[in-house]
């Protein structure tokens, strides 16, 4: 006897949105058949009739109990939390990071986030390794290791976001190791993840403004500017381009970016791109709010063309995956930085991604079902080395589902949320919404109750398809 039908859905597979019957056994999927045609033998039969069926969805950019810069010993919001909201919003995997600090290796910063995850997380996780600023030579050594321990994404950063002063440990990587360090990435066939922006430009904005006494938060996308991550982008592209090593470009925030990456994927070249669901859905005007901080994400939010061109990618290819930049904190801290120096980045997002993307891009613009799910979750899957375990309802896939009731109609409210005190998305006009979370076959969420096992996550070892690493497969 199967132990879940769900019945009555619109189901959304790669080969099409359909009316079918899923049925799991135990943690996977057993089948996706015609209305009707496994019976009614289950433990349990879940009616969807009017919901959207889709994958759990999968965050590929998250900062869970990270250190918040400019505030000491402060972190961010940790596993058991981030993990409780992103289930009620459909999220079923989360990937954060395993930063390598100076003076630890990699199996020491793997061992700092298992002590932070392990038994502690609601949905399943997995980790990318963080390499800051001038990266050693033994370290880039040791990545084959990483990789073969199911390691297989690590993230770097071309400029150190913020001033000296005010950034801790140096981030920048130069291009000389960034140039060392993908040679090794094509060997291993490995994702480079990268924030682009060129420091040089960064810092000199810093100190121009500082002169001129222009340090209001409303500044900041003269700082974090599309220019600068347009010369960055291009330079990332050139080393990829002499070294052959795919690149994953995460938060981009520009047309440029947008047009950087659709130039190189044009070529053949393995480059992929994420964008946020808060640059897709707030601009720079948004910063000259009363406390407008609230939306800043590092990099900054640009102009409204800038905008529309992040939701033509999502809806129309040019990029890959919804992400979030996940950074939680309470109100105090987000608002306590007031200008373009101290301005605390990221927010609560991981909630909100699964339903924003459906309210806003499916039923206000348009976009299909299945490139819905690509954007969050297939392909997350497909770069991140999760597919087909991963990212799609098929037979013998994890049995990771979220139900969308797309009659909901209404506008957000603080009760919707589930992790700290405060949403950028309170008071927004919504389209359809996650109401019932699956995890490994599990109903962990269901009419607003909560049933997920503390520390029930599983944690995941991943390894990039080739194929993935080798050309621009999604």
């Amino acid at each position: 006897m199967l132990d879940l039908i769900i019945r009555g859905g619109q189901v959304v597979t790669p080969m099409g949105v359909g009316e079918w019957d899923v049925a799991v056994q135990g943690e996977r999927i057993a089948a996706v058949a015609a209305p009707g045609a496994l019976g009614d033998e289950a433990g349990r039969i879940v009616d969807a009739t009017g919901m959207v069926v889709v994958p759990g969805g999968i965050e590929p950019h998250a900062h869970i109990s990270a250190p918040i810069m400019g505030h000491g010993d402060l972190k961010t919001a940790p596993p058991e939390q981030v993990s409780r909201a992103a289930l009620y919003g459909g999220t079923t995997t989360l990937l954060d990071f395993a930063i390598q600090y100076p003076g630890i290796d990699i199996p020491q910063a793997i061992a700092e986030r298992t002590g932070v995850w392990q038994g502690n997380s609601y949905a399943d996780y997995s980790h990318h390794l963080m390499l800051l600023g001038q990266i050693p030579q033994e370290i880039i050594g040791s990545l084959h290791e990483a990789v073969e321990d199911g390691f297989a994404t690590f993230k770097i950063f071309t400029t150190n976001i913020r001033p000296p002063a005010t950034t801790g440990e140096p981030r920048m990587v130069g291009t000389g190791h960034l140039h060392d360090l993908m040679e090794e990435i094509q060997r291993l066939s490995a994702m480079l993840l990268v924030h682009a922006e060129d420091d040089d430009m960064v810092q000199h904005m810093y100190q121009k403004l500082t002169r001129e006494e222009r340090t209001e938060w409303h500044n900041m996308p003269l700082v974090h500017s599309a220019e600068s991550e347009d010369v960055s982008f291009r330079r990332v592209l050139r080393v990829a381009e002499w070294t052959g090593a795919p690149v994953y470009f995460v938060h981009v925030s520009a047309l440029h970016g947008v047009q950087n990456i659709a130039e190189a994927r044009a070529n053949g070249r393995p480059v992929y791109g994420e964008t946020l669901h808060n640059y897709c859905c707030f601009n720079q005007d948004n910063y000259k709010e009363e406390n407008g901080m609230k939306y800043h994400t590092y990099p900054s939010l640009k102009s409204e063309a800038d905008r529309q061109s992040l939701w033509d990618g999502i809806i129309n290819g040019g990029l890959q995956t919804m992400a979030t930049d996940e950074y939680c904190t309470s109100w105090e801290t987000k608002i306590a930085g007031r200008t373009i120096s101290d301005v605390t980045g990221g927010h609560n997002g991981a909630e909100a991604r699964m339903g924003i993307t459906y309210s806003e891009g499916v039923s206000k613009q348009g976009m299909t079902l299945q490139r819905f799910v690509d954007v969050t979750s297939a392909n997350a899957a497909k770069i991140m080395g999760l597919y087909p375990r991963k990212g799609v309802l098929a037979p013998g896939s994890d049995a990771d589902i979220c139900l969308i009731d797309p009659s909901i109609k209404r506008k957000l409210t603080k009760d919707d949320f589930h992790i700290t005190d405060y949403s950028i998305w309170e008071g927004r006009d919504i389209e359809g919404w996650p109401v019932t979370t699956i995890l490994r076959g599990k109903v962990v969420v269901e009419n607003g109750s909560f049933t997920a096992s503390p520390g029930g996550g599983q944690f995941l070892r991943r390894k990039v398809d080739p194929a993935v690493a080798d050309r621009p497969v999604v």
